[in-house]
């Protein structure tokens, strides 16, 4: 069985459920930037970049440092392993029953 922390999947399938929040991810794949600069191809409000960059800290994909004035936002990855775990996991269950239910029907063929 998969060992997870139930609530630490949640917040991260939570965050990565919107589309907003997924491209702010893809944009910091690459480096980490100010919050005005990631928040630049986006036609939404202060306040709600403000809450998109709260969930995404909460689940633990975004960190953010102060320099100056200046909030800089950093993707961390590590929290995606434990989602990857989960989906790896059942990736296993479903082809070992696919697998069994196609030796099944092999057999009856026969």
């Amino acid at each position: 069985m998969v060992n997870y922390n139930e609530q630490q999947l949640s917040q991260i399938f939570s965050a990565l459920s919107d589309p907003t929040r997924r491209a702010m991810l893809m944009r910091l794949s690459d480096e980490s930037m100010s919050v005005a600069d990631l928040s630049k191809p986006f036609n939404i409000s202060k306040s709600a970049i403000t809450k998109h960059l709260k969930v995404l800290e909460k689940s633990g994909l975004l960190s953010r440092s102060i320099e100056g004035r200046v909030h800089r936002c950093r993707l961390e990855p590590q929290p995606l392993s434990v989602l990857s775990e989960w989906v790896l996991f059942y990736e296993r269950f479903w082809n070992n029953k696919l697998d069994a239910l196609d030796a099944y029907l092999a057999e009856d063929v026969k």
